[in-house]
């Protein structure tokens, strides 16, 4: 007899790696969620420091509070 498993294209029926995609998906979400909260901190610690008379080492100091924080409070 022929072995009728299907082995082609997804539309065809191939089985799929669910918990490869899970990962995957995983990985994404927390790549978007940490470079979301870097790139923010980063804004508003250049707002900070160009806008204001607080200058490069409050700006710093800013930076590294809004990481700590948004990292608390995504985890």
């Amino acid at each position: 007899m022929a072995d009728h498993t299907p082995s082609g294209p997804v539309e065809l029926g191939a089985s799929m790696d669910y918990a490869e995609h899970d990962k995957t998906y995983n990985l994404f979400l927390g790549m978007a969620k940490w470079g979301t909260l870097f790139c923010v901190a980063l804004l508003a610690a250049m707002a900070f420091g160009f806008f204001t008379a607080a200058g490069f080492f409050s700006a710093t100091v800013l930076f590294i509070l809004i990481l700590a924080v948004g990292g608390l409070i995504l985890r």
